[in-house]
């Protein structure tokens, strides 16, 4: 061999080397997932499907179950939407595929008398439906008809995996309607649905719903939905719904109910308020322990995008009085808007700790996110000694309407 083409071999080596470097330094500055939290599931963006609709309970046994559901293009949910359960024996540290169930999406965990019920629709503006499983989720009731757990049919159903609250002896949760049945939020009725304690929850005879309300396009904003059902300090019911209004900040709605009519009503003079993040989806618990509500939601710390779309930052915030919020730390931030998301939280109360499922849009090795609303992971995250941040303020959102 001579000399030029053992010269140019090793140009082509050292090359090769070079490239095998930065590959390697580009792939260690490269955001981690488990950097943020642990991974329940992964879907590539260019499947097309998106993972939605995030849940979580803490079972009898100590152990977590999980579920969220399929959404986008090839996701198939607007005719027989599919869903995953997942279970986690050690407090969150790795998670295991329990398994996959068909025609239920937007649904909520949640457990009764040691049972555990899937409530949400049978697709995407579905019939409302629950279900049930007695073995921890490894099996669940299919919601045939009326005696089976599907409880409603006359009208195409929308919500999303929302806090169900006892109140006077009945479970109560909010659920919307779309009314007339085409397009999105403009048309959203609000109610509520409920059954007594001790009743068959499979039985749609024992649930009863409350009148509905219509959104007014004169009103602030163009939408209201994925409402909470909170037990307020003087012990009143009422709903606190997502607003889709495009201003820094954010709404929230306040419904009331009167349980001795079963009447909900709302006075858009008083009723709309300042909330963090309040034009996205928030779960709102109330804890007993510190007496304060609390909520993980998409604060805006980044003004300038649109706001419904604003999802890189999680932040918990914390009330006495469902009026006048308290931001008090962030949970998750990423200083990118477009590619970037941690949304839809739900949550659970365990010791000092909060627990909670997150639909997030972050790096992955196939080039991200399709987008931070088309998100391609659902993780874990574990909030340590929450109470202790409520003595963080980073920013507050009040209301002295009464």
């Amino acid at each position: 061999m001579n000399t030029q083409k053992k010269y140019n071999i090793k140009q082509v080596f050292i090359v090769l080397l070079l490239g095998f470097s930065l590959c390697e330094s580009q792939m260690q500055g490269q955001n981690k997932i488990e950097d943020i939290g642990v991974e329940i599931n992964h879907s590539k963006a260019s499947s097309k499907i998106y993972l939605g609709s995030p849940s979580i309970i803490i079972l009898k046994n100590g152990h977590y179950l999980s579920y969220h559901c399929e959404m986008g293009p090839n996701s198939n949910n607007t005719l027989h939407p599919k869903a995953h359960i997942h279970f986690s024996k050690d407090k969150g540290v790795s998670w295991q595929k329990r398994t996959t169930i068909n025609n239920i999406v937007w649904a909520n965990l949640f457990l009764h008398n040691d049972v555990i019920y899937l409530m949400g629709t049978s697709k995407v503006y579905g019939d409302l439906v629950i279900r049930k499983s007695i073995d921890n989720g490894k099996t669940w009731t299919e919601a045939k008809d009326n005696n089976s757990g599907l409880l409603r049919n006359d009208f195409e159903y929308h919500t999303a995996p929302v806090p169900v609250v006892t109140y006077k002896d009945r479970l109560y949760r909010a659920v919307e309607v779309r009314n007339p049945g085409y397009g999105w939020g403009f048309n959203f009725e609000t109610l509520l649905i409920s059954a007594p304690l001790n009743a068959d929850l499979l039985q749609a005879e024992n649930w009863v719903v409350s009148n509905r309300l219509h959104f007014d396009q004169r009103w602030l904003g163009t939408a209201w939905l994925e409402g909470n059902v909170v037990v307020t300090p003087d012990d009143k019911l009422v709903n606190i719904l997502r607003v889709h209004y495009l201003e820094h900040g954010g709404k929230v709605a306040k419904v009331h109910y009167d349980a001795d009519k079963n009447k909900i009503s709302f006075n858009p003079a008083k009723d709309f308020l300042n909330f963090p993040g309040g034009s996205k989806k928030f779960t709102i618990r109330y804890d007993e322990k510190t007496k304060r509500y609390w909520t993980l939601s998409n604060h805006i710390k980044d003004i300038g995008y649109n706001p419904e779309r604003t999802r890189n930052c999680l932040t918990l915030s914390s009330s006495k009085d469902l009026m006048n919020w308290e931001v008090h730390e962030e949970i998750l931030y990423q200083p990118d808007l477009e590619k970037h998301g941690f949304q839809y939280a739900d949550w659970q109360f365990e010791g000092n700790d909060i627990i909670t499922v997150i639909r997030t849009a972050y790096d992955d090795e196939f080039g991200g996110a399709d987008s931070q609303h088309n998100n391609n992971y659902m993780i874990f995250k574990r909030i340590k000694n929450y109470n202790e941040l409520s003595k963080n303020k980073i920013a507050n959102y009040y209301n002295f309407l009464k």
